[in-house]
């Protein structure tokens, strides 16, 4: 057990070390060059760790920005955190080894269904599958399984899941990426699909169709079409305006001695060149990581693709990345006041999820409606990933997780098939 839990907590959680052996593996059974399998190997790592370096810096950016918009317009409510849930039910449950062996079930099963089905896809995002790991785990335990049972009835739903929600995604991340190279491993893709769906019922279509991508401006706002810059233009005042609301004595003790507007002001700049560093990072490991794994697809799981995490469709269309954040944002703060008229939890927006989970949302709701579809299935998005935790609140309630929820759908999703289905059919008989 001293050795697994070694190998889960020091290799397969450690998501640079992972892409790194899978491409060692790739160009090793191609037959490469020595020097051509150190180079490869190290340089996807060095990818993953420069699109890792990006994601920090984001992280940090919006972890200020969501204190002050919390503070800025007086939220109060439940915090997704499925890391929170995860230590609870090791420290409390004693639940540590059964989620470690069926976090290394779901790699397994994941293969064996890769190998012998049509869905030829391999989930390389190692945190997600931990997550998706827990949730299974401590639904699976308080619907009666134990021991072995419960570590391959939650290894078969996590492998089923690492597989189909690839699948799912797969036809729009041809159209996005204009290949078939690569494959989306985020467990959000039931968000992603949604809002694709209220982007084709909503969104424009035909000619009409216009992507976010391709707005004209005038002569003098052409600067805008750099990247960067547009996204600069949009996150500076954001969070200006923000830090105004949260008020200079809440927002002066995140800012230090800065000034908090000026430091405000710099946090948006941070914001943005961890943007610059993350498609940096995804250029470099895309490089590396799509012909090293071809080895993979040649001789393990014939015509595999490797599913990845979500910053590798950012470069494909930056503009929806801006756009979903945003619209995602403005449909969780919709939700979070609707759903408790329903009855529901007060779910605060995580503005991590609404980056990540929101700006790759876009990127579908634009590339099936245009605009239009990118905006109002962004909204709907929002709503729709504040309304699955809200269900889940009176459920971890009566496990003894008081006010607690998990954020990703995908892993939500299978928190209710346990909750709804298979702990009922299995109290039955």
């Amino acid at each position: 057990m001293g050795v697994i839990n070694f190998i889960i907590e020091n290799i397969l959680t450690q998501a640079s070390v992972t892409i790194a052996l899978i491409a060692m593996l790739g160009l090793i059974l191609q037959k490469k060059s020595a020097g051509q399998v150190i180079s490869g190997s190290l340089k996807t790592m060095l990818g993953f760790m420069v699109l890792a370096a990006g994601s920090s810096i984001i992280v940090g950016s919006l972890t200020y920005f969501g204190k002050i918009f919390a503070e800025g317009f007086q939220m109060q409510g439940i915090v997704p955190s499925i890391e929170a849930i995860n230590g609870q039910a090791m420290n409390e449950l004693g639940l540590g080894r059964d989620i470690a062996l069926t976090f290394l079930a779901i790699f397994i099963f994941n293969i064996i269904i890769a190998r012998f089905t049509r869905w030829k896809y391999i989930f390389l995002t190692g945190q997600a599958i931990l997550w998706m790991a827990t949730m299974t785990t401590v639904f699976g335990y308080f619907a009666g399984l134990r021991g072995i049972a419960l570590i391959l009835t939650g290894g078969f739903i996590g492998g089923v899941f690492a597989v189909a929600m690839p699948a799912i995604a797969q036809p729009f991340v041809r159209k996005i990426t204009g290949s078939d190279d690569i494959a989306l491993g985020h467990f959000c893709t039931v968000g992603y699909v949604f809002e694709a769906g209220v982007a084709k019922v909503f969104g424009e279509k035909g000619e009409k169709k216009k992507s976010v991508e391709d707005l004209k401006l005038p002569a003098q706002f052409e600067f805008l079409q750099d990247t960067y810059l547009s996204v600069m233009v949009v996150m500076v005042p954001l969070y200006i305006i923000t830090a105004a609301f949260a008020g200079p004595e809440f927002s002066s003790a995140l800012a230090g001695g800065t000034h908090y507007l000026m430091f405000a002001f710099l946090q948006a700049i941070q914001f943005v060149v961890g943007v610059y560093v993350l498609l940096a990072g995804v250029r470099l490991l895309l490089g590396e990581i799509v012909p090293a794994f071809r080895g993979i697809a040649m001789r393990l799981v014939p015509n595999a693709k490797p599913a990845l995490d979500c910053p590798v469709l950012f470069p494909y269309s930056p503009n929806a990345v801006i756009v979903g954040f945003i619209t995602t944002t403005i449909g969780c703060v919709l939700a979070m006041f609707v759903l408790p008229v329903f009855g529901l939890a007060m779910i605060l927006p995580g503005m991590l999820t609404a980056f990540f989970a929101g700006g790759t949302a876009g990127i579908f709701g634009n590339q099936v409606g245009g605009r239009r579809g990118a905006v109002i299935g962004g909204v709907a998005h929002g709503f729709f990933i504040t309304l699955l935790p809200a269900l889940l609140v009176t459920i971890f309630n009566s496990m003894g997780f008081v006010n607690a929820t998990a954020t990703d759908v995908d892993t939500v999703a299978a928190a209710l098939l346990y909750a709804w289905l298979i702990g009922p059919l299995l109290k039955a008989f």
